[in-house]
């Protein structure tokens, strides 16, 4: 009983991921220092669609879900399995990826010129 609930809090961390990766350099509008982390989980987004780094969130729920007796998700992983085809046609993938870029891009451009209005040392790294 234990691993259904596993698995659907792991796609539910895994939305939750993808929705930070797509809007979460608009957080560093208000707080500057959340573009590091964000830089971070855009990095590993872009390398597991550029270079095919695999996602511990996808191999989790892959195993919670084989425990459980349910089917695992697809080959092509999270975001074959609930996303391509049900928010946008397979053959568009590309052109997800690409205006997610955009996004990204055009919200580091955003919170760059909110934090350079304010004060110019904004950005930096946290001292330990």
């Amino acid at each position: 009983m234990r691993y259904p609930l596993i698995a659907d809090t792991v796609m539910a961390v895994h939305f939750a991921f993808l929705a930070y990766l797509v809007c979460g350099g608009v957080l560093a509008w208000r707080w500057p220092r959340m573009f590091w982390p964000h830089l971070a989980a855009a990095a590993y987004g872009l390398g597991t669609v550029v270079v095919g780094w695999p996602c511990p969130l996808t191999r989790l729920e892959n195993w919670a879900r084989s425990k459980a007796g349910q089917q695992g998700l697809d080959p092509g992983g999270f975001i074959s399995h609930y996303l391509t085809g049900v928010l946008y046609p397979a053959d568009r993938l590309p052109h997800v990826q690409a205006a997610v870029g955009v996004i990204v891009v055009l919200s580091w451009a955003g919170a760059l010129w909110t934090v350079r209005r304010r004060s110019p040392t904004a950005l930096r790294l946290p001292h330990r």
